[in-house]
């Protein structure tokens, strides 16, 4: 019988949640340091590909693997899938054309997203408090965004698409988000996290036409530890929502901040500017309040939490 496991250990799950968000920066910092070598679709794989061994060990001791290979919604899975897979290869494109600190800045936009199509797609009520966190978020989203596109200094036609890119796979894991609203009232968090995987890897397969490379051993050694890191960091990440609640463990994903600016100024030479902290700033603000509102409201999205890759 799988285990059901659910206790109230904060120190743990702040340790598994702030590990699990170490590990997917440095898994985007190794994505980014192979991305002059290798396109984003055949990362992609990697990425997927190699998290799917530690993903099967991992639900074969928590007795779950059952569950994780039963899909009562497949239509649903492909979906996951395809909205999942398609905000990882932009988002790896991004982080081969813009600092790593920036690109974590603007994927914070995620939650504000959220509740804009949760509005439009599932009917839910916008009332002051989250009115108010949607429209700080977008205008840190804008500031930050603004010197990429509205011809400010630091403007390139690179630049310009890499913001575009990661501007266009944070709306679409807002949509994972909405998408797995419903698919966790029918299917298994094991089921889900395998299944993104395995679709995932199948997905990135069709991009083997359109310039695939045959990488040499140090990056493919790099490639495999990406998806090996970004498996194990999916169980942290996971596990972590079993000892502690999601309003108390959100925070700490802007923990990610602090470790891209440090992988970003020791691997690649990279300093956040002053215009992009100012933006992530008020965007991180406005998801606070999105997240006290929901705490205020009662709205447990510990499932859907358990069950998104926070960096794909």
């Amino acid at each position: 019988m799988a285990q059901s496991l659910t206790s109230h250990r904060p120190i743990l799950a702040v340790f598994l949640k702030v590990t699990a968000i170490g590990l997917f920066t440095a898994m985007s910092g190794v994505i980014k340091a192979t991305s002059d070598v290798v396109p984003a679709g055949e990362a992609v794989f990697f990425r997927s590909f190699f998290a799917i061994p530690v993903i099967v060990v991992w639900l074969a001791i928590r007795g779950d693997l059952r569950h994780g290979f039963v899909a009562k919604n497949p239509m649903g899975h492909v979906w996951r899938g395809v909205l999942g897979t398609s905000a990882m290869a932009l988002t790896f494109t991004g982080l081969g054309l813009l600092p790593l600190p920036e690109v974590t800045a603007i994927g914070y936009a995620t939650p504000i997203f959220t509740v804009i199509l949760a509005a439009l797609l599932l009917g839910e009520t916008i009332r002051l408090v989250r009115l108010s966190a949607v429209a700080i978020g977008l205008v840190g989203v804008l500031i930050m965004i603004w010197p990429r596109l509205g011809g400010g200094a630091d403007m390139s036609d690179t630049a310009t698409l890499g913001a575009i890119c990661v501007l266009l796979a944070t709306m679409a894991r807002a949509m994972v988000q909405i998408h797995l609203r419903k698919l966790v009232q029918t299917d298994h968090t094991a089921a889900i996290v395998f299944y993104f995987s395995a679709t995932a890897s199948g997905l990135s397969l069709l991009t083997l036409p359109f310039g695939w490379v045959v990488p040499d051993l140090q990056t493919t050694l790099l490639l495999i530890g990406a998806g090996l890191v970004g498996g194990i960091a999916q169980i942290l990440v996971t596990s972590s929502y079993r000892f502690g609640p999601a309003s108390m463990l959100a925070p700490y994903d802007y923990m990610s901040m602090l470790f891209a600016i440090i992988i970003g100024y020791v691997w690649f030479a990279e300093l956040p500017t002053w215009v992009m902290l100012a933006g992530a700033t008020l965007v991180i603000a406005g998801n606070i309040l999105v997240i006290w509102r929901e705490s205020r409201l009662g709205l447990d999205r510990r499932r859907t939490r358990a069950a998104t890759d926070p960096k794909n």
